[in-house]
């Protein structure tokens, strides 16, 4: 299912809500950002996902199983990028 996601399946997606429920207690995320990036290798190429969680501690890069309504439960690479507006960022890159 992976490979076939691209941009379109997220943009509608900004701003809602996401879970991190991999870790304990579950954490919530908000998609603030939809990103093209070019062409890549993925049909409907290149893009990445920034997400925004609250204040805490920051999780380290790896696979983590996310959820949403729309999308149901993905396994994703997921990145601190660091902290902004009192929480902290997460980035997915897909190419």
């Amino acid at each position: 299912m992976i490979a076939e996601l691209t941009a379109a399946h997220f943009e509608p997606l900004r701003d809602q809500a996401f879970t991190l429920t991999s870790v304990e207690p579950p954490l919530s995320l908000r998609l603030i950002e939809v990103q093209r990036t070019g062409k890549g290798e993925r049909a409907g190429g290149a893009f990445s996902l920034l997400w925004q969680s609250g204040d805490g501690a920051v999780l380290p890069q790896g696979i983590y199983a996310i959820s949403n309504d729309a999308l149901g439960e993905i396994e994703l690479f997921i990145v601190p990028v660091g902290r902004a507006d009192g929480g902290i960022q997460y980035q997915a890159v897909f190419t």
